[in-house]
């Protein structure tokens, strides 16, 4: 279980690697499936496990037809 929620929706969403520019790339294809993987940033509102609510920046790896996988807190913002 994740140590957050997200409330409401990413905003900002960056795409900061595609292709051959990820290194878990292989790791990502053998885990999820074959895909046209890329690694996005966004900022998003999250609820925290102890009921704070703070903005923080997530980074994900996203593919078409597979969606968003390993959603993680990088930093918060606030």
């Amino acid at each position: 279980m994740a140590d957050f929620e997200i409330i409401g929706e990413l905003r900002v969403i960056e795409v900061m690697a595609r292709g051959t520019g990820i290194r878990d790339a292989v790791r990502l294809n053998r885990e999820y499936g074959r895909g046209n993987w890329r690694k996005l940033k966004g900022v998003a509102l999250v609820r925290l496990a102890n009921g704070q609510v703070r903005k923080a920046e997530l980074h994900w790896y996203e593919a078409h037809g597979i969606g968003k996988r390993e959603l993680k807190r990088k930093r918060y913002l606030d």
